[in-house]
């Protein structure tokens, strides 16, 4: 694959030399800098001279790439599909800045217990009242609440959750669903 004289770079690094001796899968090389390094022959790639180059632009149509070019592609966006009439799911904000005015006093475990019982009060609503579909706003953070909200949702028999539509809520958001049992 490699013989000795040939220009080569190494793929995962910005190095450059020339290849000294080949001993079956082992590739010395002397590095641009006048370092002798060795690499394994799928860590190097051979580079084409410039002539090989002029060569191999010879057979390329650019009339036919700027064509190509021109044509304008429409943005292909994946629409969350909805039913007409269908009424969005309730979203809860647990930010700790949207549920109580001031919090600058609270500790940290005072925001957190603050954060899962509204969680929990905003579950326990939905199940009462057979609400399929709520989603939880709690941001990216340290992942402290979202762990504690997996926990805390984890703990009913008729929810299943997972985090919710990536292109409408980013990573900050988990959707609940609640089965409904037929009374």
């Amino acid at each position: 694959m490699f013989n000795k004289g040939d220009k080569v770079s190494v793929l995962d690094e910005a190095i450059n030399g020339i290849v000294l001796s080949v001993q079956n899968n082992e590739v010395s090389i002397e590095t641009d800098d006048g370092f002798v390094m060795k690499f394994t022959n799928k860590e190097l790639v051979k580079i084409q001279n410039a002539n090989d180059l002029k060569e191999i632009t010879k057979s390329i149509d650019f009339n036919q790439i700027k064509k190509e070019k021109e044509i304008v592609k429409s943005r292909s966006f994946v629409k969350e599909k909805k039913i007409k009439g269908e009424i969005p799911p309730p979203e809860f904000d647990l930010h700790i800045e949207k549920l109580v005015p001031n919090y600058k006093r609270m500790s940290n475990y005072d925001i957190l217990t603050l954060q899962t019982e509204t969680a929990k009060r905003h579950i326990e609503f939905a199940i009462r009242n057979r609400i399929p579909k709520i989603v939880f706003i709690h941001g990216v953070g340290e992942g402290i609440l979202k762990a504690e909200l997996d926990f805390l949702l984890g703990r009913y028999d008729q929810i299943h959750f997972q985090d919710a539509n990536y292109q409408k809520y980013g990573l900050g958001a988990t959707e609940v669903f609640i089965k409904q049992n037929s009374k």
